[in-house]
């Protein structure tokens, strides 16, 4: 694809929300019309965590943003773009001319209306437009997005999951908050309590989910055994996810988060899963014994079954 004409949209994409989905069909529709590539571009590392030196905990990897992109808006090529002291102090012309339409062949822009960017975020929409005009390119800038009075912003879902309103951050991000991980080994805890179980750590610089108990859904990731062999992925599973420290089972303050699967048997160990959050259901807090932990994840489990038969799409 290195000689082929791409339309990009641009934007750190962070949860890939409804207002980026804007943006997005957008620049599948252009790419439609153009004959070329729907293409997004996203950064490794948020701007503020070089510019302002304060690192943004993260809604989604660059991994999980592309994978939003090609699952739900049919972005085939996600430019994943390194930010770094170099990226930061580039003039926003050059960017342009030297990056997007040089390297990556860009014959059309999407853009969100407070997108900034190049050195000293010189670069606004209005610049852009005035520099794809003169280079002969395509350019849409598209208006911010409203959610029940809300403008729909990273920034906002970000608070909202920190504080536990899972239900009202779907309802802005779109689709469930996901993250993607690797299952490692936990205290066998699953197996005591009936359910298999999935132990989970947060991508690193991820947002961390308030503290608490969630109805999810699990979809097991292709992978590859021992001898090459490819193994299929499944799913989605419904689960009930503790994020938190286990204080029932646990003395140490690591964040683990922690799906017991409901409809799924077999050895997940090794394996990547995408796990997907819809709601809270109750805050995190330690029983007095296994008997009662396992009382109330059963109850947990029911009200996880009661919330997808009642949002058949989710």
């Amino acid at each position: 694809m290195e000689n082929t004409k791409r339309v990009i949209a641009l934007g750190f994409f962070d949860g890939v929300h409804v207002g980026h989905q804007a943006l997005l069909n957008l620049s599948t529709q252009r790419a439609e019309e153009l004959g070329a590539i729907p293409s997004a571009l996203t950064f490794d590392l948020h701007p503020s965590s070089l510019i302002l030196h304060t690192p943004v905990p993260l809604l989604s990897t660059p991994a999980d943003r592309a994978g939003l992109m090609h699952r739900l808006f049919g972005i085939r090529d996600v430019i994943v773009c390194h930010y770094d002291q170099r990226m930061m102090h580039t003039p926003w012309r050059e960017f342009v001319t030297d990056y997007l339409v040089g390297i990556h062949h860009a014959v059309h822009l999407v853009a969100g209306h407070d997108f900034h960017f190049g050195y000293k975020g010189e670069g606004n929409p209005q610049r852009l437009q005035q520099l794809c005009a003169e280079l002969g390119i395509g350019c849409d800038i598209v208006a911010k997005v409203e959610q029940e009075g809300i403008t729909v912003s990273s920034t906002a879902i970000r608070n909202l999951i920190a504080q536990g309103e899972m239900a009202q951050a779907v309802r802005l991000l779109g689709h469930p908050h996901t993250f993607t991980a690797t299952v490692s080994h936990g205290k066998k805890l699953g197996s005591t309590l009936g359910f298999p179980t999935v132990n989970l750590h947060l991508p690193a610089g991820a947002l961390s989910p308030a503290f608490g108990v969630y109805a999810t859904k699990v979809w097991v990731l292709p992978g590859y055994s021992d001898h090459q062999a490819c193994l299929p992925g499944s799913g989605p599973y419904p689960a009930v996810t503790n994020v938190g420290i286990r204080p029932t089972v646990d003395d140490s303050d690591a964040v683990t988060v922690e799906g017991f699967l409901l409809d799924f048997d077999g050895d997940l160990y090794g394996r990547q899963v995408r796990m997907e959050f819809y709601t809270y259901l109750r805050p995190e807090r330690k029983f007095d014994t296994l008997d009662e932990l396992k009382e109330e994840v059963m109850r947990n489990a029911q009200q996880t079954r009661d919330f997808f038969a009642s949002h058949p799409t989710s």
